[in-house]
């Protein structure tokens, strides 16, 4: 788990060294043992995939200076202090002055090992974090836009390049708050149609009797409120972009109308008689299954053909999971400028607990969730696996990201079990015995 990452042990006392450089190492961390401070200084500089455990009492250069000089250097390298002779007031101070932890001669081996461990995990997340950070700053276009490096969302980004250019209608799948307004936007900002407008219908949200005159616009005197000439929604979206959101809720009577409309490219007001030309690009999206609608007679199966032509599949957040950290960040960066808050620091039991939720409510879930955590209202608010039902011991939570790991891989793979173990590098046996384990059904993937 910290590939990479080393332990910087300073202890002067070489049978001491000696027994818990070994202690480490049987617990499968990288050791660099050093007799004294000014030996241990090399491997220190800022960014090293490293945590410093040092005695206090030292030849030359002491534990607490040695301290000062880490902290000066890169203050988010963890250092925990061991000693024989401490006392409560230095240990004060050492926190004080930036130290992790502090231990106590003589201490077991497993809180040793626990504490260091810790201290490994602190510093990945802010070394991770640290990376969001940075690609935060370097987004910039669509990337900005549609944040995410997993491989459905370079799908994603690479396939509204493509349509974005052209002037094809375009329907957009995804549940409920995976972004399909976001992404109507992208196709139209990248689009020649830029510069015109976007306008957003919900058909969800709009009353019956309303829904003509809304989207077609209306004459003096169509009506009996109609006192004046209303330019509907699809004619001000004339030379640009109309999204008619969760389309599957609108009216079968529209759905005839909007099937001429899209077949003529005119509109006609209501109260008029003259059709007027329209160069609209019409983005539909949806949650509903179009298709099983049109065969229960819910949806007009001659519109779902015609509005069936470019597709976009906006895939779930459970589904991308190595993006959560990246969308948490950049929602959390949001939620401190709006609510001027400073952002609090993520434990990595928190980030587990992020990454092993299934996120029903998708990126809008997520974004509430980061609000949540900059106000300190129940930090994050998820309901976690780690803290219902279980202890949360390091052996349980290291089995969750497994498993997450595992379930992100098949997904890659398509439930392929061979490219599923060459891309996480472990043997066919080891696998299938990890898929038994943590009861993963490798059909849900295929």
């Amino acid at each position: 788990m910290f590939e990479g990452y080393k332990i910087v042990f300073v202890e002067d006392d070489p049978p001491v060294r000696a027994s818990l450089t070994q202690t480490l190492e049987l617990a499968g961390l990288e050791v660099l043992p050093c007799g004294s401070a000014e030996a241990a200084l090399p491997h220190i500089s800022p960014g090293a995939q490293i945590v410093v455990v040092t005695d206090v009492r030292l030849p030359g250069m002491d534990g607490m200076s040695l301290l000062d000089r880490v902290v000066a250097i890169d203050a988010a390298i963890p250092v925990v202090l061991v000693t024989a002779h401490g006392d409560v007031a230095m240990a004060v101070n050492a926190m004080r002055a930036g130290a992790y932890d502090f231990l106590e001669k003589p201490f077991a081996p497993e809180r040793f090992v626990e504490t260091i461990v810790r201290a490994l995990d602190k510093r990945m997340l802010r070394a991770a974090v640290d990376d969001l950070r940075e690609q935060l700053q370097r987004a910039n276009g669509i990337e900005a836009a549609l944040l995410g490096q997993s491989p459905a969302m370079q799908q994603v980004r690479r396939q509204i390049l493509n349509l974005a250019g052209t002037s094809a209608d375009v329907m957009i799948l995804g549940e409920t708050g995976t972004g399909k307004e976001l992404v109507a936007r992208c196709l139209h900002d990248q689009s020649k149609r830029r510069d015109r407008n976007f306008v957003a219908i919900n058909c969800g949200g709009l009353p019956e009797n309303l829904f003509e005159s809304e989207l077609f616009g209306h004459e003096p005197g169509a009506f009996t409120s109609a006192a004046k000439r209303r330019i509907g929604k699809i004619e001000h979206a004339n030379g640009g972009t109309l999204l008619l959101d969760e389309i599957e809720t609108m009216p079968i009577v529209m759905q005839i109308k909007l099937l001429r409309i899209l077949q003529e490219r005119r509109v006609e007001r209501l109260g008029s008689n003259e059709e007027v030309p329209i160069n609209v690009r019409f983005i539909a999206a949806t949650k509903a299954d179009l298709l099983q609608l049109s065969e229960q007679q819910k949806f007009r199966g001659d519109l779902y053909y015609r509005l069936n032509v470019a597709t976009l599949t906006l895939p779930p957040l459970r589904e991308r999971r190595e993006d959560i950290p990246l969308l948490f960040q950049h929602f959390v960066a949001q939620a401190c400028t709006r609510y001027e808050r400073e952002a609090p620091e993520l434990s990595p039991q928190r980030l587990r607990e992020l990454m092993a939720h299934d996120w029903p409510g998708n990126v809008r879930e997520i974004r509430n969730a980061a609000d949540r955590f900059v106000l300190a209202l129940d930090e994050t608010g998820i309901p976690s696996a780690l803290v219902e039902g279980e202890p949360q011991t390091l052996a349980r939570q290291m089995d969750l990201v497994e498993k997450t790991l595992i379930e992100q891989a098949l997904r890659r793979c398509q439930g392929k079990v061979p490219a599923a173990m060459e891309l996480l590098g472990v043997a066919k046996k080891t696998l299938y015995d990890k898929l038994h384990r943590h009861n993963i059904d490798l059909e849900r993937f295929r």
